[in-house]
């Protein structure tokens, strides 16, 4: 793709696996960030004609794309001066932290005619890939009750992670993952109840742990049950699912396959070991590329991305108060 100008902004743990997929893709990369990293991480690939800028504005004179690749709370004001100025955005999961901001992110970049896509890679993942596609062709009848686990150890090595205004928390950050597969497979969700337990609060050390648990009802009638640890330092990344309906049962725990492993900055792992042939990241970000060149629509919409966050908010609400709480969708009672 070697039409594709790329503005990374962000140079962070997340950055760390969009950046060699950029340039995996042969796109012109221009990175852009607050924290000091961005030349250590462009550094690593000079070769390739990784560039660093010092201002937003002068990456986005250099894009046609623009990767947001921020802590969640900058993700709204980031993708809206991008779309603003006429470039497709790719924005890591959650798209914002309220479903206000993800409103208007949408709709600011359908008035532009833009592309916004949100960058839940889990979708991309080998194993979610071949049991969505298994679903779809009635593997298992219509989809009744679901199950999703997702461990991986508290990421305490960035602190705005602990802060739920920053973050959403375990249920928004981590679980919207499982919250995105779980309305992929078995439709809207209209009723949340989700308990959570743990250091739900910052600052956080090494040493801090998190859990939380959350009953998902879609409209269809299935009830998905998602479960997500924070763990402790040494915690294995590790992901399970069970998918059932009158049809049979598909069922999936990556401890159980042959794998590799890929490693983030100081030595945390990023995704879970794996069968991948390539990384998801790549796959992720090949969709989008080819969805802007005039390629179909990629698999993840913008509208998607504002229904996993509904969700995750949804039970972040249902964890505060200890009700369930309902989602409205229209022409679903």
């Amino acid at each position: 793709m070697p039409d594709l100008d790329v503005g990374l902004i962000g140079a962070g743990g997340i950055a760390c696996f969009h950046l060699p997929a950029w340039v995996e893709l042969g796109a012109r990369v221009t990175v852009f960030s607050t924290d000091g990293n961005a030349e250590k991480l462009a550094a690593q690939y000079a070769e390739h004609g990784v560039e660093v800028v010092d201002s937003l504005d002068e990456l986005l004179e250099r894009s046609t794309v623009v990767d947001v690749c921020t802590p969640t709370h900058t993700h709204k004001e980031l993708a809206l001066a991008a779309i603003r100025a006429g470039k497709h955005v790719a924005c890591e999961k959650p798209l914002a932290l309220s479903v206000k901001d993800a409103e208007e992110m949408i709709t600011a970049a359908e008035d532009a005619g833009v592309l916004l896509f949100p960058c839940h890679v889990v979708r991309y993942f080998p194993e979610y890939t071949a049991m969505t596609q298994a679903v779809a062709a009635g593997a298992v009848g219509q989809p009744a009750v679901l199950r999703f686990t997702r461990t991986c150890a508290y990421p305490w090595w960035a602190p705005w992670f602990a802060d739920a205004e920053l973050s959403g928390g375990i249920l928004v950050d981590q679980m919207i993952h499982d919250f995105d597969i779980a309305r992929l497979l078995a439709g809207d969700v209209v009723r949340v109840y989700a308990q959570s337990r743990g250091h739900l609060r910052p600052p956080a050390e090494a040493g801090a742990v998190a859990a939380a648990t959350a009953v998902l009802t879609h409209a269809s009638g299935a009830i998905s049950h998602v479960h997500g640890v924070w763990g402790l330092p040494d915690s294995d990344f590790r992901t399970t699912f069970r998918i059932a309906g009158r049809g049979g049962v598909l069922t999936h725990d990556s401890t159980q396959t042959e794998a590799f492993r890929i490693v983030a900055q100081d030595g945390a792992t990023g995704i879970p070991d794996t069968i991948l042939t390539e990384s998801p990241f790549l796959t992720e970000l090949r969709d989008f590329a080819s969805a802007v060149q005039g390629g179909p629509t990629p698999r993840v919409t913008a509208r998607d991305g504002l229904a996993a966050v509904q969700i995750g908010l949804a039970a972040t609400e249902s964890a505060r108060t200890g009700q369930a709480v309902e989602i409205e969708h229209e022409g679903v009672r």
